[in-house]
């Protein structure tokens, strides 16, 4: 094909779209189910609306080919396991009793059962369900969500592709089943596994599918070559095939590497690529290896994950260039649109200047159709819209927000001293417990206690201006004097106050610095149902006011014990916002460090004793690449250590981390040099303080014995049986006990028993340890 051919047979599409709905939908009728106020048949039809309205939406956008099969009620790897048959031995009698509750188990596990694990997907903020496998694991093929998911798209007359993990990425991401042997690799099953994808392609063939896209983004990360043989031998398989669509190979993340030439050698008909951030290094891998000739070429090149206006003409150069490297070259967004809000028309209080910056799922997709005709049909039929987007991208390069002299000054006046505190935790530590006297195995929570539906309406009512902020205050003490009784009664030994005046961990912040905007409507899936509206990181952080100091030393007021006072770290504070992309990330790290180092030294001044720092976004922002990872812990322990290095030496710093593999980073875990730190665990058996004793870390951890993504109750003797695990790689002198996580989302009667189950366990294993 020429160029000009491969051009004019450019068409826009999309990998996949938010599934929530303009108005969260989804998740208020999964939760009216899960509740018994939603029929599992009107969940249904709540789902096959929005499926529709979403098709209908991009299509009506000029989105030539829908995606089908991204749609999931909580993950679209569990979705993956259901299609294969993985299901778990202890939730098979549930599938087989009622499909939809079983599914549900999987996600968030019953009284009974425990849940799948839960970990990032890859460096977002997406969670993804755990796969668990073995050497006897059986797959069998259940193909119903995924042909009827197309059925619905082509009965709207639509051209459809369903996107389907792919079976080298599902392995990689699975781990060995409880009882199988750690070494166990799920990846020796592929050969197993294939015949399983052949029937999904077969029936998705049938059902009427041109094309089916299988998803690999795990080959973007460091493979051995193993691994890169074992998919070079999937698409073989699978290309050799009959019955089968078209195969589009699709990456995203990162760049493809040495799995670059295995794809492009494949017997499959197109491959996408990630032309985006650190994907931008595909352009010229792909010239490297002689381009994809007879094959189609799917671009992205309009970036999936960040909320910024594209830069059309850059996008079209890239375009251009890679026209001589493919038979078709298509348009698309970097990755799914899952990763990025609905609507940025639905914004109201952003400045209209400021928000013709921002680009939404609805936007990216009209940036995609805008590339893709001007690809097409060469650039005089989007002259209009080029410079409308040139004046965009100059008013915000131009922009007082993004430039702060004060903020500039400050921080290129950072010294290696500043990140550095005074004294080593080895002399820290004995000045900390004096001043504390806590005891062996001391309890605490991580941080915030149950949202309640009061609280809600709290905070509705002072925005609708149906109360005063006095009103809206005193309902606060109210809920933090309810939180301090409630631990004292319990025995918790460092209490908190339950931030029960925070919206979210991160916007909360976000709204008092200045550089962010918030949002009304920018919801993103974090998990399940649980959605987060990040902020926008657009211009110099500076902190004008305390921003935590009242109220916790509100809660210290009403108490003899310590109070700790809690903040989100710098690196979180990037990852959970959309950052900007105008400066280094670690330069905008060590600004937002420097705010929080104010507010960390005032906590102290007011005589907070323990201050806790949380980075749950330190591992999932780890580069996918090996390669790029020093100099990311380089700037990301930094800024953690400037935050807090100010204080004295008997002020406890604690941080907390949460979901994610810290096996790699536990160097970086010791280099925050944080005198505590929490970390999940329940769901992982303890692996993470194994992964510690094994680093030989020196300081204090709280292994997490309450898993708060599920709503069971763990028993007492289920926590102590953590806790004697956790002994066994941390001395109980440095044992904390706490959950794995926040407990805002949980509700108060599971929190109460939890945690008084929680309390006992810990004096039990006290008593243990006190009579051995």
């Amino acid at each position: 094909m020429t160029t000009k051919s491969a051009a004019a047979a450019a068409r826009a599409t999309v990998y996949g779209y938010p599934r929530q709905g303009p108005d969260r939908e989804l998740k208020k009728a999964i939760e009216g189910y899960w509740k018994g106020r939603v029929t599992a048949d009107a969940l249904r039809t709540t789902a096959a609306e929005l499926r529709a309205a979403n098709w209908r939406r991009l299509a009506d956008a000029g989105i030539r080919e829908v995606p089908t099969g991204d749609f999931s009620y909580y993950d679209h790897v569990l979705d993956t396991t259901v299609m294969v048959g993985a299901i778990p031995e202890r939730h098979r009698d549930a599938v087989g009793a009622d499909a939809l509750d079983g599914y549900f188990a999987m996600a968030r596990g019953t009284q009974d059962v425990a849940p799948l694990e839960m970990t990032k997907w890859f460096d977002t903020n997406y969670h993804y369900l755990v796969p668990e496998l073995g050497p006897d694991t059986v797959f069998t093929a259940d193909t119903a969500k995924q042909v009827a998911e197309l059925e619905e798209a082509l009965a709207l007359g639509l051209t459809a592709r369903p996107v389907v993990v792919g079976p080298v990425t599902y392995l990689l991401l699975a781990k060995p089943a409880p009882g199988v042997p750690a070494d166990f690799e799920p990846l020796t099953l592929l050969d197993r596994l294939l015949p399983v994808y052949a029937e999904v392609l077969a029936d998705l063939r049938a059902a009427g599918a041109e094309w089916v896209q299988l998803d690999e983004p795990a080959l973007v990360q460091d493979r051995t070559r193993a691994e890169l043989n074992a998919a070079a031998r999937a698409y073989r398989d699978l290309g050799a095939l009959t019955d089968r669509p078209k195969l589009l190979v699709a990456s995203y993340f990162d760049r493809l590497g040495e799995a670059l030439p295995v794809l492009a050698q494949a017997p499959v008909e197109g491959l996408a690529l990630d032309f985006t951030e650190a994907g931008a290094a595909n352009l010229g891998d792909l010239a490297a290896v002689g381009g994809l000739p007879g094959k189609r070429l799917v671009a992205g090149v309009v970036n999936g994950r960040n909320i910024w206006v594209n830069d059309l003409e850059k996008s079209l150069s890239t375009l251009g260039t890679l026209l001589g490297l493919a038979d078709r070259v298509d348009v698309a967004a970097s990755c799914s649109l899952l990763h990025v809000p609905l609507d940025a028309g639905l914004e109201r209080d952003i400045e209209p200047q400021i928000l013709r910056w921002l680009a939404f799922a609805q936007q990216k997709t009209a940036e995609i159709v805008t590339l893709a005709k001007g690809l097409a049909q060469g650039t005089d039929t989007i002259a209009a819209e080029l410079a409308a987007n040139r004046a965009d991208l100059a008013s915000r390069a131009g922009s007082p927000i993004t430039h702060d002299p004060a903020v500039r000054t400050r921080t290129r006046a950072i010294t290696e001293t500043d990140a550095r505190r005074s004294q080593p935790y080895s002399e820290r530590a004995g000045a900390q417990r004096a001043r504390l006297g806590l005891p062996l195995l001391p309890t605490t929570t991580i941080g915030s206690f149950p949202q309640t539906g009061e609280l809600r309406t709290a905070r509705a009512d002072l925005r609708a201006g149906r109360i005063d902020t006095a009103g809206y205050e005193e309902r606060i003490k109210a809920e933090i004097g309810e939180v301090i009784a409630f631990q004292e009664k319990t025995g918790l030994d460092v209490l908190v106050h339950g931030e029960a005046e925070r919206n979210d961990m991160v916007q909360y912040f976000a709204e008092q610095l200045t550089g962010y905007l918030a949002t009304q409507h920018g919801w993103v899936q974090s998990y399940g149902t649980r959605y987060v509206r990040p902020p926008i990181l657009a211009g110099d952080i500076s902190r004008p006011a305390p921003m935590t100091v009242r109220w916790t030393s509100y809660a210290q007021s009403l108490t003899g014990r310590p109070v700790k006072g809690m903040l989100t770290g710098p690196v979180t504070m990037l990852a959970w916002s959309f950052v900007r992309d105008d400066q280094p990330l670690g330069d905008t790290a060590r600004q937002v460090a420097l705010a929080l180092r104010d507010e960390v030294n005032d906590l102290e001044a007011a005589g907070t004793s323990v201050i806790q720092v949380d980075e749950p976004a330190l591992r999932e922002t780890l580069p996918l690449r090996a390669a790029d990872r020093a100099a990311y812990l380089a700037w990301a322990t930094e800024a953690f250590r400037l935050t807090t290095a100010g204080v004295r030496p008997d002020t406890q710093i604690h941080t907390h981390m949460c979901y994610a593999e810290f096996g790699d980073i536990v160097q970086a875990i010791d280099d925050l040099d944080a005198d505590v730190i929490s970390l999940e665990a329940a769901r992982s058996h303890m692996q993470v303080a194994r992964e510690l004793a094994s680093h030989g870390y020196p300081r204090e951890a709280g292994p997490g014995v309450y898993d708060i993504h599920s709503p069971r109750v763990p028993g007492t003797e289920e926590a102590a049986a953590l806790l004697r695990t956790g002994l066994k790689a941390i001395p109980a002198e440095r044992l904390w006990v706490n959950p794995d996580c926040g407990l805002k989302t949980r509700g108060w009667p599971e929190t109460r028993a939890s945690l008084e189950n929680l309390v006992t366990a810990a004096r039990t294993v006290r008593a243990e340890l006190s009579a051995s």
